[in-house]
């Protein structure tokens, strides 16, 4: 493990930027597929990044996009390489939210409130889990024009697939 307590060669995904606004997102034809649990639809359907909660379940993206609007649910019972486990909103270290507090400070909160939520949702420590995780944070232009303040965290694995939810699965 490094200082940071990570496994040696399990870096993470890095992190999408979810751009909340209504600015359309032209998205490539391989696309972050995003699936609620419950769904009944296996083609999937459009779902705003602010609405999706823990529990949806996704397909991995060829491409990573610098800025997500919306993603595309499909049940968890359809095979998936991601899966939203926490929705996490952003404080300062003050408990105060106000201006967009940066890249970088964005970046080590959603590490750790990431790292903190998995057990919770898998069941087992990430250190000694199988799975792994990455996130989309707010954008600049999204905490600026509306109530873009949460990291959402989604499990994720190194290209294996996923055909149930990871949830309680401590794994």
């Amino acid at each position: 493990m490094d200082a940071a307590g990570r496994r040696p060669g399990a870096r993470r995904p890095g992190p999408t930027r979810a751009a909340r606004s209504l600015v359309p997102l032209a998205l490539t034809a391989a696309t972050l597929l995003l699936g609620a649990c419950s769904g009944s639809d296996d083609e999937g359907e459009g779902v705003s990044v602010l609405d999706l909660e823990p529990g949806a379940c996704v397909l991995a993206q060829a491409e990573v996009t610098t800025e997500v609007e919306s993603l595309t649910t499909v049940p968890c019972d359809v095979a998936h390489q991601q899966e939203v486990y926490a929705k996490v909103p952003y404080t300062a270290p003050d408990g105060t939210v106000g201006d967009f507090p940066g890249d970088a400070t964005l970046l080590t909160f959603a590490d750790g409130a990431c790292a903190e939520a998995f057990e919770g949702y898998v069941g087992v420590d990430y250190r000694d889990s199988t799975l792994y995780f990455t996130y989309l944070l707010p954008s600049a232009r999204g905490w600026d024009q509306g109530p873009d303040r949460d990291v959402l965290c989604l499990i994720t694995t190194t290209g294996s697939t996923l055909t149930s939810s990871v949830k309680g699965s401590a794994t």
